[in-house]
């Protein structure tokens, strides 16, 4: 199954309320592959965008995935969005933020496992204090739709 993540409203982008902070702290947001953390976004880009593909199995009638990118046991799966420092080659990690597929309707999760469009997911990446988003992102905070 193809999933894109689109990520926009990044913390560090100008103007924003921890802006300075966040760019002298070389902070980047990235998807996580099993343990690492690939393709990093600075955080005073415009958006932030991830591809990726997600094994798919039919159980008992539900999708489950699985997976490099999918983390969390069966019927509590979800991607992790990662923020963190960035020096040369390290990144130390700080923060995440828990995209869960049972927060995606039904009808689209099975139409994006069945092959008919990528799935994409939407969401703002500053919290509502001006930091990285965290924690659980749950609609309407964050919005799938099934595209062409």
């Amino acid at each position: 199954m193809r999933i894109r993540i689109e990520g926009h409203d990044l913390p560090g982008r100008p103007g924003a309320p921890q802006a300075e902070q966040l760019r002298l702290g070389g902070v980047h947001v990235g998807v996580q592959r099993k343990s690492e953390v690939v393709g990093r976004v600075p955080v005073h880009e415009d958006r932030a965008v991830w591809e990726l593909e997600v094994d798919t199995r039919e159980v008992d009638g539900f999708v489950d995935v699985g997976g490099p990118w999918v983390h969390g046991r069966p019927g509590a799966r979800f991607l992790y969005l990662s923020w963190g420092s960035v020096d040369g080659d390290t990144f130390a990690m700080f923060r995440r933020a828990k995209l869960l597929f049972g927060d995606i309707p039904g009808q689209l999760l099975r139409a994006a496992a069945d092959g008919r469009g990528t799935l994409v997911g939407r969401l703002g990446l500053t919290d509502p204090d001006g930091g990285p988003r965290c924690a659980r992102v749950r609609p309407p905070d964050l919005s799938w739709t099934l595209e062409w």
